[in-house]
């Protein structure tokens, strides 16, 4: 599997309303955007003893994380995706589904294997079957992205961070989101191949901002919990 680097930031509105006017001079709006951004929802799946929260948690490298996303509250686009973290890189496959088989998988049939021809769905039905992965919360934020060709970098900006326990509200605009970040935090994510040209990086201004390991999942977990 290829590798990508990621690297997150936290980040004021102000600060990134600064950084996206030097990116839109030279980089490509994404193409799920309009009006300036979209809306993403991912329900997260993981297994009877929470293991992926235990290895986010402590840092273990070699893990991964199922998730089912879909944009804009629409269900005409939705991926299955497996995003795999090693040695400081990562890595994400994804599959179309249909709602039908989306639903299927959060009513954790683990037979929609029989009707599909997806290795990805395969796998997620056989942890489902033997290690009793199931969804467990559901994730909206709000993303403006932006993209430019060489080095494939993409850089992401995601506001208004909410969690809510019950993933079958996947679609409903009215589920409930808790807020799981401070009022004013933001997080941006940096992705790129091999190389990130230094034009860019100095519009990003990496140098006066302090890389994290922030995962939405992980905090939005602990929200949960408490």
């Amino acid at each position: 599997m290829e590798y990508r680097i990621e690297d997150k930031y936290i980040v004021s509105e102000e600060l990134w309303r600064t950084i996206e006017n030097g990116l839109k001079a030279v980089c490509e709006p994404d193409v799920h955007g309009h009006d300036g951004g979209y809306t993403v929802r991912s329900v997260y799946f993981d297994d009877m003893y929470d293991t992926c929260l235990a290895e986010n948690e402590a840092g273990v490298d070699g893990r991964e994380k199922f998730r089912i996303r879909t944009y804009d509250l629409g269900d005409d686009l939705i991926h299955l995706e497996l995003k795999s973290k090693l040695r400081g890189f990562t890595n994400k496959r994804s599959a179309r589904l249909s709602r039908h088989e989306a639903e299927r998988l959060f009513d954790r049939d683990d037979d929609l294997y029989l009707d599909t021809d997806s290795e990805l769905v395969t796998k997620l039905c056989t942890e489902m079957k033997y290690r009793r992965m199931q969804p467990v919360i559901l994730i909206e934020y709000e993303r403006t992205a932006y993209t430019y060709g060489t080095g494939n970098v993409r850089i992401t900006y995601d506001r208004n961070i909410g969690a809510c326990k019950d993933h079958s509200l996947m679609w409903d605009a009215n589920a409930p989101m808790i807020p799981v970040m401070p009022v004013g935090q933001h997080i941006m994510e940096v992705k790129y191949d091999e190389l990130l040209p230094d034009f860019i990086r100095e519009i990003l201004d990496i140098g006066s901002l302090q890389r994290t390991s922030y995962s939405k999942y992980y905090y939005a977990r602990v929200l949960q919990h408490i």
